[in-house]
């Protein structure tokens, strides 16, 4: 799970300063950003609401999920989070948002982790994007997300991960990366950036490579690396340790403590 915050930290410099770079330096101002303050929202929320839901109980669910995002806007509301966002995290009389962007898929990773069946995940990321993001498009691209993450725990291949996600989600992950980080551009749309971030894992080696592809496609870097960062954990299980020393320098303490409380609990590799 800390492989999304990680992504998102060295993702973060190149939102701004875009690079095609695949061998692009890891930069001194590099920081963890909404996407890492949202993933630990959904650490917590599920840390206090442990339980598995059903159909009937998505409203309860996603009024937990919500409650934990505004608090933690609260607590961190330089972050970087967007204007729609932070305008629904100020009104609590705001109703739901139909977001299409991606930030309903930055922050599910921890779902991938923490549930053990595929209908109990979906049901989860549907319930954590119904606040800002009750939108189909974001909601699938928030399960393809999370699923990738279980399926990737429980061992299956890059190949079984692609066509399952192919499958149900319709995305076709079939094009080079190559081919897309020629005409790639920051789009947080969640149906163009996506897909791009769970190439990025696909076309990886290790941990490591996951995140240089999807910074370097030059687009939502930090987002982009989030995801394929938190994919890339799951798959691999392993971080290198100059990785961790460059990232766990600039993650707020309280974040850590509530990451490593969620990954003592649920990550056990």
């Amino acid at each position: 799970m800390l492989g999304a915050i990680y992504g998102d930290i060295i993702g973060s410099y190149y939102e701004v300063h875009c690079t095609k770079d695949y061998d692009f330096p890891l930069n001194k101002e590099s920081h963890f950003t909404d996407d890492s303050v949202l993933t630990i929202a959904v650490c917590k929320a599920i840390l206090n609401f442990p339980d598995d839901i059903k159909k009937l109980g998505l409203r309860k669910r996603a009024k937990e999920y919500a409650a934990m995002y505004r608090h933690y806007y609260s607590c961190f509301p330089g972050a970087g989070f967007g204007n729609m966002f932070s305008k629904w995290a100020r009104n609590h009389d705001l109703g739901n948002i139909k977001s299409y962007g991606n930030g309903g898929a930055m922050r599910v990773i921890p779902i991938g982790y923490a549930y053990s069946t595929e209908e109990q995940v979906l049901l989860q990321v549907k319930a954590s994007c119904m606040p800002t993001h009750k939108h189909k498009e974001a909601i699938n691209g928030a399960g393809a997300v999370a699923m990738a993450v279980f399926l990737a725990r429980k061992g299956k291949s890059k190949e079984e991960i692609k066509e399952y996600i192919e499958k149900n989600h319709g995305y076709d992950l079939s094009i080079p990366l190559s081919q897309i980080r020629e005409k790639h551009i920051f789009d947080s749309r969640t149906s163009y950036s996506v897909p791009s971030a769970i190439i990025a894992f696909l076309e990886s080696t290790d941990y490591e490579s996951a995140v240089r592809n999807a910074v370097s496609l030059g687009g939502d870097a930090d987002t982009e690396a989030c995801i394929a960062g938190g994919i890339a954990e799951a798959f691999y299980k392993e971080i290198p340790d100059h990785i961790r020393r460059f990232c766990e320098s600039r993650l707020d303490s309280s974040l850590k403590k509530t990451a490593r409380e969620f990954c003592e609990k649920y990550i056990t590799d």
